[in-house]
């Protein structure tokens, strides 16, 4: 058996899939303790026939291929799993990087602390993949600690929605038959989070483990003007099968900071989209009237005044009216900097406090 797993999803990433295999193939575990499972989506580029060659090379890459284009990575997410023989599984994006001790550290954590799952600390990296210098958990504030669904400050935090910062046990994703959701985006968040409710062990570690490579181009929905009514169709059904989980976990106060977390992403996603005719708009909003709801039913208010008049019209099914200020509010942040805009799509630290204070 091998001792871990690891799981790429591919399509028409040849500018970048070379940097991210071999950052597998170099790991100083040694790459004879490595499967490493590569499932392409249909490229129509140089990808597939980048794969063949290491897949001739070595006989512990094996490649895999959807029979059509899904678009997001649950299916071929899925596909890994299911052919996975690893003690441990591994997950990566095509275009994002491993530092090349990351299968060892996370290796000897969850064997020491026989967890369910392991957390690692990450980082950004320019689209040239230049690592940037600061981590996303700070150093001083986040030491190595053990998660739980009762924390709502430190274990909420570094509980985030990618499936590529961490190390899972395999054996105990089995055991309670999780997989990806197929053909939605949001996939990585429904997954991440069903494994945190039914974990017992979950640890964090502060050793910087991945780069999550910063691309920005009219291709993709990195940037949120790209997202089209498919985007958020399909993010409307994970963001319910995640609501759902936690409800039936009984787990709704962990989950108001989850939801107050996609809930600003999500608004800010829908001003800032060029995609969208007003009656598209429409049928989203209607569609996800449940979903903006939840701002009211669970205590949990919108970071500015105006994304708070913007959810009262959504509820009121004033739908013309809150498209009107949408159109206002982009307008407003075409001009301002990519990092303010950014900086408004989190909820700020004094909400949370906040929300801490103020049960539902």
């Amino acid at each position: 058996m091998y001792k871990i797993s690891v799981i790429i999803p591919t399509y028409n990433v040849e500018k970048y899939i070379e940097v991210c295999i071999n950052s597998v193939i170099n790991q100083t575990i040694g790459f004879d303790n490595i499967e490493l499972i590569v499932v392409d989506d249909c490229s129509t580029d140089n990808t597939y026939k980048i794969l063949e060659e290491y897949c001739k090379k070595y006989n512990n890459f094996f490649l895999f291929k959807t029979d059509k284009k899904s678009g997001v990575g649950g299916k071929p997410r899925n596909i890994g799993i299911n052919n996975a023989h690893g003690k441990y599984l591994m997950f990566s994006d095509a275009d994002d990087f491993f530092t090349l001790n990351a299968c060892e550290i996370m290796y000897n954590a969850i064997e020491q602390k026989n967890a369910d799952f392991i957390i690692a600390n990450w980082s950004y990296a320019d689209e040239d993949g230049t690592p940037y210098d600061r981590p996303i958990f700070d150093l001083e504030r986040f030491k190595p600690f053990k998660l739980s669904i009762n924390d709502c400050v430190d274990s909420f935090y570094v509980m985030n929605s990618s499936m590529c910062n961490k190390i899972f046990n395999r054996e105990f994703i089995e055991k309670h038959n999780m997989r990806c959701l197929e053909y939605v985006p949001g996939e990585d968040t429904h997954f991440a989070m069903c494994a945190f409710l039914e974990a017992d062990n979950v640890y964090y570690i502060d050793n910087i483990m991945y780069y999550y490579r910063q691309r920005y181009n009219e291709n993709s929905c990195s940037t949120s003007f790209n997202c089209s009514l498919k985007y958020f169709q399909g993010m409307n059904v994970s963001y319910k099968a995640v609501y759902d989980k936690f409800k039936l976990k009984g787990q709704l106060n962990f989950y108001r900071f989850v939801y107050a977390r996609n809930m600003t992403y999500l608004l800010y996603k829908f001003i800032d989209s060029t995609l969208l005719s007003d009656a598209e708009r429409v049928e989203i909003l209607t569609s996800m009237k449940w979903f903006y709801a939840l701002s009211l039913e669970l205590n949990v208010p919108a970071c500015q005044k105006s994304l708070c008049i913007l959810i009262e019209k959504i509820v009121n099914d004033k739908y013309q009216d809150a498209i009107d200020i949408c159109k206002i509010i982009a307008e407003i942040r075409t001009y301002l900097p990519s990092e303010v805009k950014k900086k408004m799509s989190k909820p700020y630290e004094a909400m949370y406090k906040k929300m801490l204070e103020e049960k539902y």
